[in-house]
């Protein structure tokens, strides 16, 4: 019989036991070694059956068990010194506290999804798993940051395979009293809310549940309560799930329902409220809409709160490509905003404005929401070199007149958290070595340039860990194959060769992702022979484990799953490759310390980031990677491969594919695969062991998420901070007023002539030229504006590569036309084809760039031609 409503039922905890609640519901467990032990420790049959979840652990333990251990003194004394030491983790100093005044007194943290551990489902790849590492960082360097998201009622979706491989989608219900989350509550004990205006008269109603990651409070928003209609009852139902007005009505609830519930949970809590407010990709960017509703009810105009706003706002995008971002017609949009729905204090065109892709090449009716964050911020940044280089060529319409080398939007490469992702035995092996406070502290606060005491470690230790994570994924392999057959329909008698499947002294290597096509999942595949004698070599074989998701509504990513998972169903390989299912955290945990080497072969430069090669590095794996994302940034031939890739234009998809596997297995037949079955004298692969060593030394620093956050506190948060309390109610009026004006009468700023002193074509290395140049400002002053030279190497094409600006200065008072004269040198410091430029900026003390009115004056080409500018 099927039940007609479900509750939970708690375990009332002994006396003595009380601290281990605490500890379930504090999720610093999920990357803090000693507490799982301690859980283990409870009931190592129930913490296994429970996947390693302290909540369903305790919820299924025996009273008399629990009684057991409450007069069990060792293990109290254990308990006590596990409750004793979160305690100090949560109120002693850390990094944050230790950097002097300034800083912000709290950051708020908005994302669409976040992967913290499996325990809480609620991410569906590397965009929630890196938010999630971004909330463990802050935490161990004691940053102020407050989560806020959403708790998707179904998750993402589990994934199983039919028998002929077809992706199959499953979405469990997760009750969130099951979770490691509590609701945040009213004093009177009522559960605290907030509401969304609907069209028609309607509500969106949502309450809020608390995660607390160490010292960060995650908070996630429930539409699924009774308040609610069941339409939006449905909208936190799935994540990624649903058409375009149920995306936008859940990026609404992040956005804007998130600043609400960052504004209740400090009220109740008396948390310091955000100085800075971080958007993590497009999707949560109606945050900004809300904060300049608040500040309009106070009494400042549109612009002016637009102005506050902005300072204290970081958007970060993920996405190297236009199709990835959130786009919705202008139409709904408009819609749900105004007098009859959210925000009705706004002007509707004033918020489309704010998205409408007004921009050579952009989509008139549709609204984008990275646009929006774009617009909506003042500091912008990709997450890698490459990835900023991209995103400031994809978003130059923005900056009309600008090189895209000159947008506003710089880059902070990702991180992750090495606690999290590093196994044990990798863990133990580090604080043995140099001990375990210097172990934790480097891989959380991070700051070295190298791990020199990785040189210190035996050879022999090196490979004998490498060989037991190599084992231990051998087993677990075996395990999920078996399951996943079981699904697809297999009896245990047709299974006795998953016990043959892969071998611990192979070499091993890991690829696993989302399914998007730019990944290309089949490449491997794409010479199958080939592949076959790789995987069947009678003296270096290789062996291949497989994993990723499809998005439900991909049926071409699918489609490749299939191909892959046929390929490996193929008895003559598939003790040598096999494609496991449902890719989620507690997998990839296993994964990553497992392989040997972390294939990457993303379509160049369509991978952001890509952090699954990061997480693989911290184990000892060595990548073997397109030079995309941070790999093309961090890439030596002392730890690892770069696939090399035919991205030329001329070259179309087929063949590029072509070349890229032909480039592919050659690395693994020639490089690859001798180095790590080379013995030296010791009977042992020195190559490969150095190249592991120097993995972890070289690139160890470099990938953690604390050295990510601390770049992020440095570099944009403390700005961004300082700029939010510059901006006060007068001094946002004040910027506003004076953008206003400088737009309006920027058509009457021109350069109209440019000479210099050089007399030849020619000069010499450090000498200097006299620039001279008259300029028209319209109703502007020279206080509005700087008259720039700008100079550098030219191309063939006359283009200034790597360019210098020198600011000219204003020379007496205005001609009677009105005109002024700026001048000054022009340093020669540079030998080869050289020239120079001059512009006019928009200049005010509290702009962040030059660049950020989108703004600049440049001369006609009948100035240029009578000016000289170009020196050879």
């Amino acid at each position: 019989m099927k039940a007609i409503r479900r509750f939970t039922v708690r375990p009332v905890l002994p006396e003595p036991l009380r601290p281990l609640s605490d500890l379930a519901r504090n999720l610093r467990w999920s990357w803090h070694a000693e507490t799982r032990d301690l859980f283990q420790s409870v009931d190592p049959e129930r913490w296994a059956a429970a996947e390693g979840d302290p909540v369903r652990l305790l919820g299924g333990v025996r009273p008399a068990r629990l009684t057991e251990l409450a007069g069990d003194r060792r293990f109290l004394r254990r308990l006590t010194a596990v409750a004793d030491d979160l305690d100090d983790y949560l109120t002693g100093e850390r990094w944050y506290q230790q950097q002097g005044d300034g800083l912000p007194a709290a950051v708020a943290y908005f994302s669409p999804e976040f992967g913290i551990t499996a325990a809480l489902p609620q991410y569906s790849g590397g965009l929630g798993i890196l938010a999630g590492d971004h909330l463990k960082a802050a935490s161990d360097l004691g940053v102020p940051l407050i989560g806020v998201g959403l708790l998707y009622r179904h998750g993402y979706f589990r994934q199983t395979l039919s028998r002929d491989g077809w992706q199959q989608e499953h979405y469990p219900v997760l009750d969130p009293y099951e979770l490691p989350l509590g609701l945040l509550k009213e004093a009177d004990g009522t559960p605290a809310g907030l509401s969304l205006a609907l069209p028609g008269g309607r509500s969106l109603h949502a309450r809020i549940w608390l995660a607390q990651v160490g010292r960060v409070p995650l908070l996630l928003l429930d539409s699924d309560v009774e308040e609610n209609d069941l339409g939006e009852r449905g909208v936190t139902d799935r994540l990624y799930g649903g058409g375009s007005e149920h995306r936008l009505l859940q990026e609404m609830l992040l956005g804007i329902g998130g600043v609400r519930a960052v504004r209740t949970y400090c009220r109740l809590t008396a948390h310091p409220e955000p100085e800075v407010f971080h958007t993590n990709e497009g999707h949560a960017g109606f945050l900004g809409l809300e904060r300049i509703a608040e500040l309009c009810a106070t009494g400042l105009d549109f612009d002016s709160a637009l102005e506050a706003v902005r300072a204290g706002t970081v958007f970060t995008t993920h996405t190297p490509v236009p199709a990835g971002i959130d786009r919705f017609d202008r139409e709904l949009v408009a819609r749900h905003f105004g007098a009859d729905a959210e925000l009705p204090r706004i002007e509707v065109q004033r918020i489309l404005a704010l998205g409408m892709e007004t921009y050579p090449g952009g989509e008139p009716n549709l609204f984008n929401m990275a646009v929006m964050g774009l617009r909506l911020a003042q500091r912008a940044n990709g997450v890698s070199l490459l990835h900023g280089q991209v995103s400031r060529e994809m978003f130059a319409g923005l900056w009309p007149g600008f090189d895209a080398e000159e947008v506003p939007i710089t880059s902070v490469t990702n991180g992750v958290h090495a606690p999290t992702w590093v196994a044990p035995e990798v863990l133990r092996l580090g604080a043995r070595e140099v001990g375990a406070q210097r172990a934790e502290d480097a891989l959380t606060v991070g700051g070295s340039e190298r791990w020199d005491s990785v040189e210190d470690i035996a050879d022999q230790e090196v490979w004998e860990l490498r060989r037991t994570l190599r084992e231990q994924l051998v087993l677990e392999v075996r395990e999920r194959l078996r399951t996943s057959w079981h699904q697809r329909g297999a009896g245990n008698a047709e299974l006795g060769w998953i016990d043959g499947v892969l071998d611990p002294d192979v070499l091993t290597i890991g690829f696993a992702r989302r399914v998007p096509s730019y990944k290309r999942l089949t490449l491997m595949l794409r010479d199958r022979d080939r592949l076959m004698e790789l995987l069947l070599h009678p003296e270096r074989p290789v062996q291949i484990v497989v994993a990723g998701k499809a998005h439900p509504a991909d049926d071409g990513g699918k489609r490749l799953v299939q191909e892959l998972v046929r390929f490996a169903d193929d008895p003559r390989v598939r003790h040598r490759i096999v494609f496991l299912p449902d890719y989620g955290m507690g997998m990839a945990q296993k994964l990553y310390p497992g392989c040997d080497v972390w294939l990457n072969n993303p379509l160049r430069p369509l991978e952001a980031c890509g952090t699954s090669g990061m997480k693989a590095a911290l184990n000892g794996c060595l990548n073997l990677s397109v030079l995309d994302g941070w790999w093309d940034e961090w890439f030596k031939p002392d730890f690892g491969w770069a696939i090399p890739t035919a991205d030329g234009a001329a070259t179309d998809v087929d063949r590029r594919d072509d070349i890229e596997a032909a480039a592919l297995y050659d690395l693994l037949e020639q490089r690859v695969t001798p180095r790590f079955y080379e013995r030296g004298r010791a009977g042992l692969p020195d190559r490969w062991i150095e190249m592991v060593r120097r993995t972890l030394s070289l690139l160890g620093p470099k990938v953690l998420a604390g050295r990510m956050v601390r770049e992020y506190v440095d570099r944009l948060y403390a700005p961004a901070a300082r700029s939010h309390r510059a901006l006060t109610p007068e001094t946002a009026t004040e910027l506003a007023a004076w953008k206003a004006r400088v737009r309006a009468a920027w058509s009457g700023v021109s350069v109209d002539h440019v000479e210099t002193t050089a007399a030849t074509a020619t000069a010499e290395l450090g000498t200097s030229v006299g620039l001279r140049v008259r300029v028209g400002l319209g109703e502007l002053t020279p206080d509005d504006v700087e008259v720039q030279a700008v100079s550098g190497r030219v191309d063939a094409e006359d283009r200034i590569t790597d360019a210098t600006t020198v600011p000219l200065k204003p020379a007496g008072a205005p001609d009677l036309e009105g005109r002024r004269l700026y001048e000054g040198p022009l340093s020669l410091d540079r030998t080869g084809p050289y020239g120079y430029t001059v512009r006019i900026l928009p200049a005010h003390r509290l702009l962040t760039s030059s660049g950020e009115l989108g703004l600049v004056a440049v001369p006609s080409q009948d100035t240029v031609e009578g000016a000289g500018v170009l020196l050879r």
